[in-house]
């Protein structure tokens, strides 16, 4: 099986967080392929372009930041396409209320859904979700 990261999985990779340590101890210890995908690495850009705005990183670090990631993914990691089919998918799991699913992570979790990975989040509202919608997942923070 692979291991599917999102966002909340791979930022605490790229800057020092409390949960950087246990999400370090368990990548290290697996030896399952590591997935990440383009809608991942959208939102990694993302969060590192809200710490920018914010002042917390200067533009030099941010790009220090992307070329690390950059070269991590392309070495470390293996890439995966969000299909039309995994949409319809996400259509159908937002649609679950009960869930509080937003739709970057239903698109993650129909990914993992029609590939089989397991789900590598720190999100536990999404760990929750995931697990009722039958995908494996793993929150090692």
């Amino acid at each position: 099986m692979s291991l599917y990261l999102d966002a909340s999985a791979i930022v605490p990779i790229l800057f020092a967080e409390p949960s950087s340590a246990a999400l370090d101890s368990y990548l290290s210890a697996t030896t399952e392929r590591l997935v990440v995908g383009d809608l991942a690495a959208v939102e990694v850009g993302s969060a590192v372009g809200r710490l920018v705005r914010m002042g917390l990183l200067t533009r030099d670090g941010a790009a220090a930041v992307f070329e690390e990631f950059d070269a991590w993914r392309a070495t470390a990691t293996v890439g995966v396409d969000i299909q039309s089919a995994d949409f319809g998918l996400a259509i159908l799991f937002v649609r679950h209320f009960e869930l509080g699913l937003r739709a970057p992570d239903a698109l993650h979790v129909a990914v993992c859904r029609r590939d089989g990975h397991r789900l590598v989040t720190l999100d536990r509202r999404l760990v929750a979700a995931a697990r009722a919608l039958g995908v494996e997942v793993d929150c090692p923070g």
